[in-house]
């Protein structure tokens, strides 16, 4: 789908209107989401401060999205485990892992959708271990490319194709250390799970 390179101004009163200054009219979440999907550029401001509140208002409409019947695409376990990263030092790595992970499924959606009307003829464990080690690789990257720690200490050749095995810093300190072995125990939780996919296959 073509992108819109213009960026529409969204304002937002205090009594929750939210009026396209594009269009010069009043808008709803709706709205919005129909124009997120139309690909069309957006941003929402606060219409006394000027303040950006673009994340909070799409928030809001994922929040009402998975509140329809029948269209979730939250899973409970999901929601459980991306609580849990508030907070820990994991945190800083979880922007960037789901961004390239849903820029990357974005790029392929066409295949899948190719690949999940012939579902009959093949596998759809094999979409779902494929898919799984490509998240396991932007998992990697992500905290290379965002965590600061991973920044200095850690280079590709610090990981072994797996995934699930680093080589500390010698000259790291205490913290470092830490924070690596707790990535380390991530990646190996990961690991696990693509072996045991690989299991379920050989059975």
């Amino acid at each position: 789908m073509a992108r819109n390179d213009d960026v529409t101004v969204i304002k937002k009163y205090a009594n929750r209107r939210l009026y396209n200054t594009g269009t010069s009219t009043y808008v709803t979440l709706e709205n919005l989401a129909a124009m997120v999907k139309s690909n069309e550029e957006f941003v929402v401001q606060d219409a006394k401060s000027g303040e950006d509140i673009t994340h909070s208002v799409l928030t809001q409409i994922i929040f009402e999205q998975e509140n329809k019947g029948g269209q979730n695409l939250m899973p409970i376990a999901f929601l459980r485990q991306l609580i849990r990263f508030y907070g820990d030092q994991m945190q800083v790595v979880i922007p960037g892992y789901l961004e390239q992970s849903m820029s990357a499924l974005a790029k392929e959606q066409d295949a899948m959708r190719e690949q999940m009307t012939g579902a009959m003829t093949q596998s759809p464990i094999k979409l779902i271990e494929a898919q799984v080690r490509r998240n396991t690789e932007m998992f990697r990257r992500a905290m290379t490319m965002f965590n600061p720690f991973v920044a200095g200490a850690l280079t590709d050749g610090d990981l072994d194709e797996a995934g699930g095995a680093a080589r500390p810093n010698g000259d790291a300190g205490k913290n470092r250390d830490e924070d690596l072995k707790a990535m380390r125990e991530q990646l190996q939780r990961m690991q696990e799970r693509l072996e045991a996919i690989d299991a379920k296959k050989g059975e």
